[in-house]
Formats: structure tokens, sequence, C-alpha cells
């Protein structure tokens, strides 16, 4: 069995100290770039691979990001782990993932993780990305925190999101161009700060297009598959429906989709279905669902690349922000009138 390559044998590669390797591996600035240039290229010809418990002794970043998530839909904290672990991998940095379930003591679950994990940083996904409890137990610690798709007070710490106001807008005109003039709306969980931005989207598009809301087309929802079912069999249960449903999740659609079937409405010729994130299953269905493909892969390594390299801020400026574009993605769930 081959020893152990140690960054001793790395310094020796490519000829410089140890403690200039070091320096590199922790990416600290003021290395000439041939010399990085050199050690990055020992660290490949030699597999090295540090040693992530004696980098976080050594220095001052414990080299662990953390995401904090209360979700009902796997696809989204799927795509937010991957893309969050793509990035961190790139930086040497590892991911722990911890649920918190944002009706119960926050403080009994948030303060132990807080107390026996040294993270560097955490992303927080919505809705903890506005959970007060959460936001004052990270602050309290002095825990650096970057939120995905905030709801409001966005002058608080640095956040990735997208434009959900528009992307439902433009989802909702996408319908409206087929010919749809009756659109119900299944609206996403009430703590998400990014479902009251997809319900406004609908409601601008409709206006724009002199087109009425009824009351009885717009339901609740929860993010969840279960409760895009019950929506559309209020939706769809009588004589009266509408001719295209959206609903502000892929999971509710899937819901939405199940209804359908099982009143063997063909879809898209008799109603119309669109959903929203563009997870695994608008792709597994049939038909194939249309969505608003949401960057959440890009948001969390966004968020990721905030945590591990610091944020650049003013003195009175307000925290960074980035705002990733979306991508209206037609299948075969829509259809004309």
């Amino acid at each position: 069995m081959s020893a152990k390559i140690t960054i001793h044998d790395v310094a020796r590669e490519s000829g410089v100290s140890i403690k200039t390797v070091s320096r590199v591996l922790n990416r600290e600035p003021n290395v000439k770039a041939d010399t990085r240039d050199r050690v990055q290229a020992a660290v490949a010809a030699l597999k090295y691979r540090p040693n992530i418990s004696a980098r976080s002794l050594a220095g001052s970043k414990a080299y662990l990001i953390g995401v904090f998530f209360d979700n009902p839909s796997p696809g989204y904290v799927t795509d937010v782990q991957l893309g969050a672990i793509a990035r961190c991998r790139q930086e040497g940095f590892h991911l722990i993932v911890e649920p918190v379930d944002s009706t119960a003591d926050i403080e009994e679950q948030v303060a132990p993780m807080l107390a026996t994990l040294r993270m560097d940083g955490v992303i927080l996904t919505p809705p903890l990305s506005d959970h007060p409890a959460v936001l004052a137990a990270l602050e309290r610690e002095g825990v650096p925190y970057v939120r995905i798709a905030p709801g409001g007070d966005l002058d608080r710490a640095p956040w990735v999101s997208m434009d959900d106001r528009l992307a439902a807008y433009e989802m909702t005109r996408h319908l409206i161009g087929l010919g749809h003039k009756d659109i119900a709306f299944i609206i996403g969980h009430p703590d998400h700060g990014a479902a009251m931005q997809r319900r406004q989207g609908y409601f601008d598009a409709m206006r724009d297009a002199d087109l009425p809301v009824r009351d009885d087309r717009v339901e609740q929802g929860w993010f969840s598959f279960r409760s895009g079912f019950e929506a559309a069999e209020k939706l769809l249960g009588g004589a009266d429906r509408p001719t295209a449903i959206f609903a502000s999740n892929d999971d509710m659609a899937l819901g939405v989709m199940a209804v359908a079937n099982r009143l063997r409405l063909d879809v898209p010729g008799q109603l119309s279905i669109a959903g929203f994130d563009d997870t695994p299953g608008a792709k597994i269905t049939w038909p194939q669902l249309t969505t608003v493909r949401q960057p959440i892969h890009a948001m969390a390594g966004a968020a990721a690349d905030m945590l591990m390299h610091g944020v650049d801020q003013e003195e009175g400026a307000p925290p960074p922000s980035q705002v990733l574009d979306f991508e209206l993605v037609v299948r075969e769930s829509t259809g004309t009138a």
C-alpha cells in the first residue's frame, strides 16, 4: 500500500516551503501567480487531498458550510444540496445539511447545532430565510448566513434570488397567449416570500390582459403534492372548470395532473397545467410539465460562494445580493384553449 501523500511532498515537488503550500491551499492573497500554478500542478500530479480537520485547526476557517431547510418539496431541497456541494468541492469545503422544523421550538433545534458545529456560514432556504428566530440565533452566535429567496428585510444580510413575480407573470402570459381566459392559480406556502411574489405575478398578468380573477379560481396550497391534489379537486370537481391551472411549484402541479388523470381529462386538450421550479418530476410525468426553470442549483452555488469567500460591503451600504435569470420551459402539458 502506498504511503499517504502529505503537504511535505507537495512542497518538495513544487520547490516551495510548506507555508507557501498552505497559503495556496487556503487561497490566501499575495501569492505570485507562477508560484500558485506550481503548487496547484503538484497537488494535481500527486493527487493530494488536504486534511480538513488539520486545516481548520491551523487557521480560522472550519471549511464547513451548513444548509438549513424546512421545505416540503424534495426536488427543491435536492437541487439546493447539489448546487452547494458542487461549489464547496471546488474550494475544498464540506457541506452539512440540517432539517429545521419552523413550526417547533427553533432555539432547541438551532442552538445545539451552532454550539457543536464550527461552521464558516449557513445557507438558509425558504421559509427559514425569513424566520425571525433562525436569523436571530445565527446573528447572536456571530455565524454568517446567506438567504435564498427571502421575502423581505433585504437589508439584513446577503441574499440570492430570482424574479419570482416576473416569472409567474410570464408563465401566465404564456397561457393567455395560448387563448386561455379562465386560468386558475394555486398559491404556494404562505410562509415563503416567493409564494406571494408568484401570486402577484399571476394577478398582474391577468389584470394587464383585462381578464377577471374569480375567487373560486384561486386556491391555497403548501408546495406539496397533496395540497396540489386537494386544490385541484376543488377546481375540477364541478362542471364549471377552468381551461388552465397554474400551480406555483411542480409538486403541486403534479398533484393537479393526478386529479386530471383520475377525472379522465385530456391534458392539454381539455386542461392545460403549468408548474414552477423545473424539478426532476416535471420531466418524468406524462405529458411532461410546462414550468419555470428556477436556477436553484446556481442560487445555492452562489450562496456558498459568498460564504466561502466573504462579501465586500462598504459601511452603510446594503448587503450584497444576486438576482439570477429564470427560463420558461414549454413542454406538452400546455396547449391552446
